[in-house]
């Protein structure tokens, strides 16, 4: 293995005992740099930019290549400042020169078996809302990998689902189409550089042949000094990933309105069965 891989993973991990020797090359080094970004340019992104990462995302796989995803790539400033209000005042979506709106879009193929006179049965059921669902973060991600080759940076919203109706009148979006996240994409400020956030180790993801929970309570610890080393570096609250993960969902308030999805899902046309 490389120094440059031992470093890359010390960054990913925050520690430099990754063992044992691994295959590398560009691809996965690239991979490992992931970073997300909350501090853009105002740097224009060059003509055709947003082609080729749809192009890269629909190049992603999808489930029986029913491709049942859309997505809204946003420029305007206003309304971009309407999407801002409604996903948590999160300033860089009006930073960013591009917010993509990724959707689930069940409406296309709906119509397509209208034009047939077939009525979908299958549709209202919460498999075909999953389809949507995970074909939109697959392509979302190979978007991600893509832009990343290109010098761009981005960071996801989730924060767009707090008001998922809103968000759908404000991007005109038909019955069976919902917006299952945003990604804010542009040039990274120098000013502001992110940093490589430390993930959990392997041993508390990483599962052989059959699920353990045995490995937790060690890997969890590791990973609670690490990470609050990280932020303490990072000029934040050192708080641990443990103390992260109770104050965010030991309330539902912490949903800021994502509680209401079902119901929401509901009139937006999607029959959850």
């Amino acid at each position: 293995m490389t120094v440059n891989a031992q470093s890359k993973l010390a960054s990913r991990y925050g520690a430099a005992d990754i063992s044992p020797p691994m295959p590398w090359n560009e691809t996965i080094d690239q991979l490992l740099d992931h970073r997300s970004v909350r501090a853009f340019t105002d740097q224009p992104l060059p003509d055709g930019t947003i082609e080729t990462l749809v192009a890269a995302a629909q190049s992603a796989s999808t489930s029986s290549n029913l491709q049942v995803w859309s997505v809204v790539a946003v420029q305007d400033g206003d309304r971009k400042a309407r999407l801002l209000a409604m996903a948590g005042n999160k300033a860089y979506i009006r930073q960013a020169p591009l917010f993509f709106v990724w959707l689930a879009d069940l409406s296309r193929v709906t119509r397509v078996a209208e034009q047939q006179g077939v009525e979908l049965e299958a549709v209202p059921y919460l498999e075909s809302l999953l389809l949507g669902t995970i074909d939109a973060a697959l392509a979302a991600q190979n978007a991600v990998v893509a832009l990343e080759s290109l010098g761009l940076g981005s960071v996801y919203i989730g924060a767009i689902r707090n008001d998922i109706e809103g968000v759908a009148k404000e991007l005109g979006l038909p019955p069976q189409v919902y917006p299952v996240f945003g990604l804010c994409v542009g040039y990274p400020s120098t000013e502001r550089p992110a940093q490589v956030k430390p993930r959990l180790p392997q041993g508390a993801v990483l599962h052989h042949e059959t699920y353990s929970a045995a490995a937790d309570v060690e890997a969890v610890a590791e990973y609670d000094e690490r990470l609050g080393a990280f932020y303490q570096r990072e000029g934040m609250k050192a708080s641990g990933w443990s103390e992260q993960v109770v104050s965010r969902l030991r309330s539902v308030s912490n949903l800021h309105g994502r509680e209401e999805l079902v119901e929401e899902l509901k009139r937006m046309g999607f029959g959850m069965r």
